[in-house]
């Protein structure tokens, strides 16, 4: 692996503030997280979404809209306005930190005019088998953009640019989808529901020139007015797997470098992540979903769950140049639509897994840094207090240790059901060796191999307080408390 740790946070949760200062806040922290060792920042949706200022920006309305213009009752997003966008990325990036741009190139939601189409009903459950015939059905797939005028762009997006809308005005039905007069579902997305290219609101049909070629000038827009690093690309098991290779030569043409592309494909299983990373001919990174599961049920099942077992089946484990490894995200937090948080007392477990090992990219997720409280309904309509827990001291613990210890040969000490560690070894740049252990039970400890006789080591994160001295062949018996994890350091 390489010498260069990267670490990057996303820098957003579902329940931020609707305030418009996310892009000021950012910009002004650009030095005090490039401190801490972040080396890249996956930013929110900057562009108009349906809700406006309320819109966490994955329901798109005008991708060219980085709040400039009066649409859908605003000219700036929930995070700010072009200016200030423009501003934290020049901030951001003089601290040597790199951008990553959400994108969302699945849907349109909030056209403009309702637009008169044919379209074939089917189940959102069963896209194989159509419901009934073809009929008239009168759906918003008129995007013309007032408020922008053709600024940008003269593209308009009418009802054969997509393929499936889930609205008839006629019926004000939505809990059906209709595939559109001459079109079918995209080929090459994720099996669900028998296909699963259908999302939600005006699916972008990709099996379209012009479709393709919009969503190609789009994004060379972006890069020559955001100098964006890379993207993080959503919803990707709905889109045609086979568009992902063409659009990412596009925008590393343009941009005359290589750019980090990462995909979230929801998948908790290696096999269809490993085929994905195929289909795109490993152009792009993927979340490491299983990684994510495996926190997930460890912090659940407390001192039952095997610990040889939480890389077990992940990407981390299996194809590591390719994983973006996270805790936990907008989409997985609490009250959200794929909810399967991490627990707080695991969280440390996790971040010191994906910090310290010399396998992914790790992603810190912004309600585990700082910490978030909020409010939403669940899904039994029942409304909840949420309190995440900020883990910034010890998450900056590992953040120092990955800068500067994290480096060289790595061994592995999976051998136990409810203790595990790890060493590595540094390198001549970062020549001082360091020690994890970690405890989903009673805690204790374990003996491993540093590399450095006769050497004092201290408990980073002062979980333990006494120091450990190595033996004369650079071995020392490491310990850690009960569900808690300590990353020992030459002193």
């Amino acid at each position: 692996m390489s010498n260069f740790n990267g670490t990057m946070m996303q820098y957003f949760h579902w329940y931020i503030p609707g305030d418009g200062m996310l892009w000021d806040k950012v910009g002004s922290r650009a030095k005090e997280l490039s401190k801490a060792g972040f080396t890249a920042m996956w930013l929110p949706p900057a562009y108009k979404g349906m809700g406006g200022t309320y819109d966490v920006g994955y329901a798109v309305y005008d991708m060219y809209d980085l709040g400039e213009f009066e649409q859908k009752g605003t000219i700036r997003t929930k995070y700010g306005d072009r200016k200030q966008y423009l501003d934290a990325v020049k901030s951001l990036q003089g601290a040597g930190i790199q951008v990553y741009a959400d994108t969302v190139l699945n849907h349109r939601i909030g056209g403009d005019d309702a637009e008169i189409a044919k379209g074939t009903p089917f189940s959102q459950s069963n896209r194989l088998n159509p419901q009934g015939e073809m009929r008239d059905i009168k759906c918003y797939t008129h995007y013309k953009f007032p408020g922008r005028k053709g600024k940008y762009s003269q593209f308009e997006w009418h009802w054969w640019h997509f393929d499936a809308v889930d609205y008839d005005e006629y019926t004000q039905d939505s809990s059906t989808i209709y595939l559109l007069e001459g079109k079918k579902f995209d080929d090459y997305v994720a099996l669900e529901n028998g296909n699963f290219s259908y999302l939600m609101g005006c699916d972008c049909d990709f099996q379209s020139k012009d479709v393709q070629d919009e969503t190609i000038n789009w994004g060379k827009w972006y890069l020559d007015t955001t100098g964006a690093d890379g993207f993080r690309l959503d919803a990707i098991k709905h889109i045609s797997s086979w568009f992902f290779p063409i659009w990412i030569d596009e925008m590393e043409r343009h941009a005359g470098k290589d750019l980090f592309v990462m995909g979230e494909y929801w998948q908790n299983d290696i096999s269809t992540l490993h085929w994905y990373i195929d289909a795109v001919q490993g152009k792009m990174s993927v979340f490491d979903v299983p990684l994510h599961y495996n926190f997930h049920y460890a912090s659940k099942s407390g001192e039952s769950y095997d610990m040889r077992r939480i890389l077990d089946n992940t990407l981390m484990q299996q194809l590591p140049t390719h994983a973006v490894t996270f805790v936990e995200n907008h989409d997985s937090q609490p009250l959200q639509a794929l909810e399967s948080p991490v627990e707080p007392w695991f969280k440390p477990l996790a971040y010191a897994l994906i910090l310290l090992r010399q396998e992914g990219y790790p992603c810190v997720f912004y309600a585990d840094y700082y910490g978030a409280e909020y409010e939403d309904y669940g899904k039994d309509g029942n409304r909840y207090p949420i309190y995440l827990p900020s883990h910034q001291w010890l998450i900056d613990k590992f953040l120092y240790a990955r800068q500067n210890f994290a480096y060289g040969y790595q061994y592995n000490y999976f051998d136990h059901w409810d203790i595990i560690g790890w060493t590595r070894l540094g390198n001549p740049e970062h020549p001082q060796a360091m020690a994890v252990i970690m405890s989903n039970g009673a805690g204790g400890s374990k003996w491993m191999e540093v590399g450095k006789p006769n050497t004092k080591f201290y408990d980073l994160t002062e979980h333990v307080k006494e120091p450990v001295s190595t033996n004369e062949w650079g071995w020392a018996e490491f310990r850690c408390n009960g569900g808690s994890v300590s990353v020992w350091v030459e002193q």
